[in-house]
């Protein structure tokens, strides 16, 4: 798959930096090696938790309060079109429950995208966007492929439509930062084997960022009968000082402000553009760049 744009720069970035080919800086007569690394969520952390549930059913109350007990933070996709009807929340709710996470599109009426006209391709996400961001105040760009299906040409239009990321469904049992924020893969279903992949996030000794993405249905809970399963693993994970918890929208925001970096010629300063905070690596050691700030060797 073709990587973004971003991150094949960052790769680029990254092979200059860890090569034979060290990038140097000069600070007064002396040369410095610098080793820049561009591998660091908010706080100087490496691992990141996101948890990310599609239509807007009632049984989010519960789940809601769950991740909230443990400080765990996700997006919640919602049909608008199906708000106040049995089974889903109200629209007068959306606002107040979904309060610390993050409220993001999933189409109107739910249908499969691609077998739809463009014109109500766009019809469905557009007017999502528009009601559920007159119920929560702000942006709605992000959203998940209802039934997970998408094409080259529904992404074009989603994209079109002011949507910047999109879920999949299709699990990768693994951590990494997504290639294609428009096909966003999570790691697992909340049905998968959380505990394990738990260990493995947690025990993993790399020098890169570790993304660990749970997705579903609050509605599965009820029908499995698994609601202790997920409480117990929220009570697991949560509380965690070297974990970043984060919604699926903080997460390609504070990407793009890290590899929007602008790196001087000799690797001796950077500048940090974005609205954003942003950390570094240097020289194995955590380096905070400030909103609209530079950082010098």
């Amino acid at each position: 798959m073709e990587k973004a744009g971003w991150q094949n720069e960052a790769a680029d970035r990254n092979a200059g930096w860890a090569g034979e080919e060290t990038q140097r800086s000069f600070r007064s007569s002396r040369e410095v090696i610098m080793d820049i690394r561009f591998n660091l969520f908010p706080g100087g952390r490496d691992k990141a938790l996101t948890m990310s549930y599609d239509d807007g059913r009632v049984a989010d109350r519960r789940l809601v309060g769950i991740f909230n007990a443990h400080g765990i933070r996700g997006t919640f996709h919602l049909n608008s079109g199906k708000l106040d009807t049995p089974d889903y929340i109200s629209a007068q709710e959306v606002k107040e429950l979904y309060q610390g996470h993050e409220v993001a599109a999933h189409t109107c009426t739910h249908p499969f995208l691609g077998q739809l006209p463009e014109r109500m391709q766009i019809q469905e996400v557009l007017e999502d966007r528009a009601a559920l961001e007159q119920l929560v105040g702000y942006p709605v760009t992000g959203m998940s492929w209802p039934y997970g299906s998408c094409s080259d040409d529904v992404i074009r239009v989603a994209r079109t439509c002011g949507i910047v990321y999109s879920r999949t469904v299709h699990s990768t049992q693994g951590f990494d930062i997504p290639a294609d924020f428009m096909r966003w893969d999570p790691t697992t279903h909340h049905s998968g084997d959380l505990d394990r992949l738990w260990e493995r996030f947690q025990d993993a000794h790399r020098n890169d960022m570790r993304l660990f993405y749970i997705w579903g249905h609050s509605y599965e809970f009820d029908l499995d009968h698994s609601w202790e399963r997920i409480e117990a693993f929220c009570e697991k994970a949560g509380g965690h000082a070297d974990v970043w918890y984060a919604t699926n929208g903080e997460i390609r925001a504070y990407l793009d402000a890290l590899h929007g970096l602008t790196v001087g010629a000799r690797m001796d300063m950077i500048h940090n553009g974005s609205a954003l905070d942003v950390w570094v690596s240097v020289n194995g050691r955590s380096v905070r760049i400030g909103a609209g700030e530079s950082w010098r060797a």
